[in-house]
């Protein structure tokens, strides 16, 4: 029963953290979430496994999921409905920031300590691996319904999407004893999909210059 309450009470944490990060100011980010992922690594320090030898053992099972994780978000860009939805996405306007701060620590950091060591270690210790794994996961899937909406995608396949992803960051976190392991996967991924979104775009912007500035001499020879 505790440790029941206590998962749902670091479930209802984490989903109104998930509502307040988006709303404060963008020149703060990762400043905040860094510190809400620190708070919560310091209760869940004995999850962590980021010290040897577990963290080595965290690194070779990150390393090897990430590798085909990489190449399924290479291979998925081929797509054209990817493609699409690439090119039509608002992007932040610092690259660099963005790659290098908000995703590793905005994002990684604070979402693989608060979901796989914080809340999946406790709902483990009240409901069992299997069903602990599972609730961490929903909860994953339901803190990402702001960022669907604030970007006008599909809210129950986003759901869908991130929880299964959820439910195998935590398998990972289990099996490798080191929160390293999910932390390699999830940036990978992340990292992977804002490259690939960036070249996309600016692959298309070099593409559109020259009509536009055909079309610009064209007014220019009419008038």
């Amino acid at each position: 029963m505790r440790d029941g309450l206590r998962a749902g009470g670091l479930a209802l944490t984490v989903l109104g953290w998930s509502v307040l990060a988006p709303r404060l100011p963008q020149r703060w980010n990762p400043l905040p979430q860094m510190a809400f992922g620190g708070a919560l690594a310091v209760l869940s320090r004995r999850s962590l496994g980021l010290r040897p030898p577990r963290l080595w053992r965290g690194v070779r099972w990150g390393s090897a999921v990430a590798v085909p994780v990489a190449a399924a978000v290479a291979a998925t860009t081929l797509l054209p409905p990817v493609r699409a939805g690439m090119a039509a996405r608002e992007l932040p306007a610092s690259p660099a920031r963005w790659l290098l701060l908000r995703i590793p620590l905005a994002t990684v950091w604070s979402e693989e300590v608060a979901f796989r060591a914080a809340l999946r270690t406790a709902a483990e210790q009240a409901w069992g691996p299997d069903a602990g794994n599972l609730f961490a996961a929903t909860v994953f899937g339901l803190s990402h319904i702001p960022d669907a909406r604030a970007a006008g995608d599909p809210v129950l396949g986003t759901v869908l999407v991130t929880g299964a992803a959820g439910w195998g960051l935590g398998r990972l976190h289990a099996r490798s004893g080191s929160l390293a392991a999910p932390m390699i996967v999830h940036l990978v991924l992340n990292e992977a999909g804002a490259v690939a979104a960036l070249a996309i775009q600016r692959r298309r912007s070099a593409r559109a210059r020259p009509g536009r500035a055909a079309r610009s001499a064209g007014r220019r020879s009419r008038s």
